[in-house]
Formats: structure tokens, sequence, C-alpha cells
């Protein structure tokens, strides 16, 4: 609701600057009503436990998984909980932890034959009111340059977030379906946001968001909700960041790149990019919260941006700006001007 807000203002200064101030007003009597409808279609009674209905979670070893498969498993849901190692600490964790409605998975969601064992073991154990929902939340992170990844690089992150996110999908959707359920996805701002050195990561969100949009509409015939969660930072809170070292950045590039991207230049952008991770959230308490939502709430969101206010404002701004100006203010970084001087030396 807040960031609705926020976007109208910024929308209504904008409109005044090019249009004048009858056109305004007539925008904020139109933006007003609208707002209105949305607030009381959202209002009513959501889902506040979940017995009988059970909910399938994809990257459960740690992060929003493992945090989501224990918030759900306390309010009464039956939660299959796919973990890439079955036996590793995390997985281990939540079936010490967790009641005997949580059930661990071995789920590869690169893998077909993974899924297609998960999906006959979901199939077999589910409560009376089926499978409710499927939260597609396995996922890597990494980042680089686009000439220091490889394709196999390349192929890696799109098999996991995004064609890991169709496989499983696909495979579970008759059961969603029955149930007039959810499909909630784990997207990143980095699917709207264009920042260097995470082309690869956002190239495998901007597609997953793709797909979620399209599946969004075609699912609406068969009143089925899917959301798409946007969180920001949450490196900290999470672990998701992939920690390598110069030197290894430094051993991956042929002697070509080394020339081009010198060593000096790697080390300033691997520090740059650690700090910068090491300054998010460290909670993922508002992740998880928008997760339960969009699967509890009467009427989700379509996405849930979750990023600080000041963040907030910015990308609501950054919205209106014609590429051109957006663009330009990556010139305005202390690291952009620091990469320029650097490259080729």
């Amino acid at each position: 609701m807040w960031s609705a807000l926020v976007s109208v203002v910024i929308l209504l200064i904008y409109i005044y600057m090019y249009l004048g101030v009858h056109i305004v007003i007539y925008s904020a009597f139109t933006v007003s009503l609208l707002l209105m409808a949305q607030v009381l279609s959202q209002k009513g009674r959501g889902m506040s436990e979940g017995f009988e209905r059970a909910v399938l979670i994809t990257g459960c070893d740690s992060g929003f998984g493992y945090q989501l498969a224990k918030t759900l498993d306390s309010m009464g849901f039956t939660v299959f909980a796919g973990c890439l190692f079955s036996d590793g600490h995390g997985a281990q964790t939540l079936a010490k932890e967790g009641s005997q409605r949580l059930r661990l998975l071995q789920l590869d969601v690169t893998r077909d034959e993974d899924v297609r064992l998960a999906k006959a073991l979901v199939d077999a154990n589910l409560p009376e009111k089926g499978l409710w929902a499927v939260v597609n939340n396995a996922g890597i992170s990494d980042w680089g340059e686009t000439e220091w990844n490889s394709i196999e690089d390349y192929q890696k992150m799109a098999d996991i977030n995004l064609f890991g996110s169709i496989r499983t999908s696909i495979a579970f959707l008759p059961l969603v379906r029955a149930s007039k359920g959810r499909m909630v996805f784990v997207s990143s701002i980095f699917a709207f946001f264009n920042c260097m050195n995470m082309g690869a990561y956002s190239m495998s969100k901007r597609g997953l968001e793709a797909f979620a949009d399209c599946l969004r509409v075609e699912l609406s015939s068969f009143d089925v909700k899917v959301s798409i969660i946007q969180p920001g930072n949450f490196g900290p809170a999470t672990n998701i960041r992939t920690k390598k070292t110069s030197q290894e950045i430094w051993d991956k590039l042929d002697e070509e790149h080394k020339v081009i991207f010198n060593r000096s230049y790697i080390e300033i952008a691997n520090s740059y990019f650690q700090s910068s991770c090491n300054a998010g959230f460290k909670d993922c308490r508002m992740v998880i919260d928008a997760m339960v939502h969009a699967l509890t709430a009467p009427n989700p969101k379509a996405r849930y941006l979750l990023v600080s206010l000041m963040e907030r404002i910015f990308f609501s701004a950054l919205s209106l700006l014609p590429t051109v100006i957006k663009d330009a203010l990556f010139k305005i970084s202390p690291i952009y001007h620091k990469r320029k001087a650097m490259l080729y030396l």
C-alpha cells in the first residue's frame, strides 16, 4: 500500500510538471478511486491455519526456504521441504525440530528424476485438502562482469534459477490447480534493476518473472493466484552470496581478459561487492512474512518488493525515468569511475 502511495505522489509531480494542474486533479481523483477499490478488495479474513493443506517448498537447506518451512509447519501446514542435500545440516535440523507434518524431499530442481520422485511422494502423502501451494525458492547467486563468466556459468544460473522453477511448476501445477491454490516465485530486485556485475543473475531472475507473469494470467481462469517475491539485499540473512577471492577470479580469465581487466580492478571490485552484500538485511522476517501473506491472504499481491523505505522510493522514481537517465545514474557511483580509470591498464 505504501509503495503504491509513493509511486502515485511521484507520478502526480511528473504530470504536474508536464501537463498542468487540471490534469493533476483529475488524475488524483481517478487514482484515489483505484486505491480505494484495491483496499476494499483486500479486506477479508485470510487463512490463519493450514491444517489439511500442504505446501511444497524448494531450496529448504538454508535461508528463506528453511525459515519458511519452519514457519508454515508451526502454522499447521503439511510441509514438503525440498532440499538439495537431504542429509545436510539444514535438512536434518528441520527433521529434528519439525512436527510430523514436515517431510523432507531430496530435490535437485535441475534433475527431472528428482522432480518426478518428489511428485510421486507428495501425491502419495497429501492431506485431505491437497497441495495448496508451491514455493519456488531454490536458487543461487553469483556476480561478475559479463566477460568473466563462461557459457557454462550462464547455463548453471539459468538451469537452477529459471528452468528449475519451470520444471517444478509444470510438474505440480495439476495438484495446485485442483485445490485452487497458490504459486509463489522468489525473484530479486535484480530482475528489474540493471546493475554492473549482476548480468547472469539478472538474466535468470528476469526470465523467471516473465514466466510467472504469464502463468498468473493463465491460471486466473482456474482461481489459482501467482505471486512474485522480490527481495533486496538479504545476503547476511541467507548467506546466498557467493564468496570468492580475487585470485579465483583472476585465475579464471584468459590472457586477453587479464590485460583488459587488470588485477587491481578485480581486487577493488571484489572488495566492493563483498562490502555491499555485508550491508544488507541481517534478518529475513520481512521476506517470510511476505511469503506467508502470499500463501494465506484472500487477495495476495502480484509482487512483493522487499527493500528499505529509501530503496522503495528510489525504485519508484527510477521506474519513471527514461533509460538514458537510468544508465547515467551509474556513472555517479565511485566504483564506476574507478572501473573506467583502471580498465585496459
